[in-house]
């Protein structure tokens, strides 16, 4: 029997969730009629003005809306979210001849939530076929000898990979599971495997970025990337770790992933539970200036929801109630629900040091926000 999140969620959670499925129809909805094919980004005032289809299509957040719409289509049912999901897809498309290089490890978000998504709920076979285009591009950065995914393109960043790229290699799984050919889940988890004695720390917390011997994997260097500085706690690195660990375990059946995944989660609640179950943008950074980070949040309780389908049924409410305590926090602190307002999930930070993409509202948290509160009403799409 399938397990249902609903059912498992004490009667006052299950009240809550419901009571947002009207107010995410009502805000995509509007936001859909006005946003339409473009991709937006982060919201100024209330408008997305920063419209990735034009300042930059190859963006590595660029499936996030589509995945909204797709999202929204499967709980509603309302056929008026396809077509502009299906003109981002092309526009995606379009990148490969337009701006290549500008393709990374983040094609997995790129089409898993656009390509893929159209596949796993219309049977689209062109959208199949997009889907393992982007696959094979993802396994062309695969280095063999080191057994890890190069991240970006970046001069002397030939060794470098990323916790991110968890999220990433799950397209790589999915290319394996609608051809049959096992090299593609091979290479997903020869590169989980390195990140999880590299990035993974003994006590679960996680490197945002690591610099690998090219030939050998040996770990050579731990850039301090998107956090306060090397060694700190990237509460977003975290969170990547937590979901693309369980989602990994989804897939490959391997407790080792889901083990990880819930030594990561237990190191993140126990540090979200000292600032009232709200992310800081880095759990070791000094305690002033405060900035805080509501993706870390959505993107954990998506983590926290995949680890409860997977573990035994005693084990689950510790991942079930983490996970709403997470979202409540999210809803009642830094959201916008006004419809006539772009931009949902506020409070969003990017990276710790740069101010122009600090504590605002950015499209991809909206993205794993909707997951989660679908996942609650069993409702979402299982696009990962």
């Amino acid at each position: 029997m399938t397990f249902s999140v609903s059912k498992a969620l004490a009667p006052a959670d299950r009240e809550w969730a419901e009571s947002l499925l009207p107010k995410l129809a009502a805000k995509f909805a509007a936001e859909r009629d006005r946003v339409g094919s473009h991709i937006p980004y982060i919201a100024e005032d209330g408008v997305y003005k920063d419209l990735k289809d034009v300042s930059d299509p190859a963006w590595w957040t660029n499936g996030f809306w589509p995945g909204i719409l797709w999202q929204m289509f499967k709980a509603t049912g309302d056929e008026a979210y396809v077509k502009p999901a299906r003109e981002v897809e092309q526009t995606l498309m379009d990148v490969i001849d337009t701006d290549f290089m500008g393709l990374h490890h983040d094609v997995g978000f790129m089409w898993l939530l656009s390509a893929v998504a159209d596949y796993r709920l219309t049977g689209d076979e062109k959208a199949k076929n997009r889907g393992l285009a982007a696959a094979t591009l993802l396994a062309g950065r695969f280095n063999p000898e080191a057994r890890f995914i190069r991240a970006w393109n970046l001069p002397d960043s030939e060794g470098w990979a990323i916790i991110d790229s968890m999220l990433n290699i799950q397209i790589l799984f999915w290319a394996s599971e609608v051809t049959g050919d096992p090299r593609f889940a091979d290479i997903a988890r020869m590169h989980a495997d390195t990140l999880s004695h590299t990035a993974v720390r003994p006590d679960g917390s996680c490197n945002h970025i690591v610099d690998l011997d090219t030939t050998t994997g040996e770990l050579r260097h731990t850039p301090g990337g998107q956090g306060y500085e090397s060694g700190s706690s990237w509460t977003r690195g975290q969170s990547w770790a937590i979901y693309g660990y369980a989602l990994a375990a989804h897939h490959s059946g391997k407790q080792e992933y889901l083990d990880i995944a819930k030594k990561v989660a237990h190191y993140f609640v126990a540090n979200v539970a000292l600032t009232d179950d709200k992310s800081l943008v880095d759990f070791r950074a000094p305690a002033e200036p405060v900035y805080w980070d509501a993706l870390a949040d959505v993107i954990t309780a998506c983590g926290l929801l995949e680890i409860a389908e997977q573990v035994p049924e005693l084990e689950r409410p510790l991942y079930l109630k983490w996970a709403v305590r997470l979202l409540r926090a999210v809803e009642s602190n830094w959201c916008d629900w006004e419809p006539g307002r772009d931009g949902l999930v506020q409070m969003c930070t990017g990276c710790y040091a740069n101010s122009h993409d600090r504590e605002v509202p950015m499209m991809y948290a909206d993205y794993y926000f909707v997951e989660a509160v679908l996942r609650l009403q069993d409702k979402a799409a299982r696009l990962w």
